[in-house]
């Protein structure tokens, strides 16, 4: 009688054990409840997105307002300054904003020197400009606020046409005269 016992003891213990390591295995071989499946998996492109804050002028408030865009990096590799300013001065986004930027401007180039861009406008943007200083001001800063967004820039010299001496109502756009943010 004892060796009937302990052989069906036995038998328990293997039965317990076989179905321990079965229900081990069935779970490593992909059991839904213990499975980890990714939502989304990003693509390279969505891998090469970043963020940028475009300032606008808000058409019911009359002042600047950002608007955030997620564009390709590539786009801002060869000359992220020319391609900011560039964005800037398309149709924005938003219905409640609109550019701040004369119509016809167009960027003839953007150079870093130490932490200040120097920019090279079109002639559009005296031509084209309102005669209103808030409108000039709203133009000069919404270039000035987009830029400095990036860590390297801290100021902006505004060139007309190449040239560094170029006064318009009241404003001046010499080599000396550099735009800081305000806020």
């Amino acid at each position: 009688m004892k060796k009937i016992l302990i052989i069906l003891i036995v038998i328990i213990l293997i039965l317990i054990a076989s179905l321990l390591i079965y229900k081990k295995a069935s779970n490593k071989e992909g059991n839904i409840e213990n499975e980890i499946t990714p939502i989304q998996e990003m693509t390279e492109e969505q891998e090469r997105q970043t963020m940028i804050s475009l300032y606008y002028t808000n058409m019911e408030t009359n002042t600047l307002m950002p608007e955030a865009r997620k564009i390709d990096a590539k786009e801002l590799l060869e000359n992220p300054y020319k391609t900011l300013v560039e964005l800037l001065i398309e149709k924005p986004k938003n219905e409640k904003l609109k550019s701040s930027i004369p119509e016809g401007t167009k960027v003839n180039n953007a150079v870093l020197k130490n932490d200040i861009v120097e920019l090279d406008l079109s002639k559009e943007f005296i031509e084209n400009q309102s005669a209103n200083l808030d409108e000039i001001s709203l133009s000069i800063y919404s270039i000035v606020n987009t830029l400095t967004e990036l860590n390297e820039v801290n100021a902006i010299k505004i060139l007309i046409e190449g040239e560094e001496n170029k006064k318009y109502n009241n404003v001046d756009f010499s080599l000396e005269n550099t735009f800081i943010r305000k806020d």
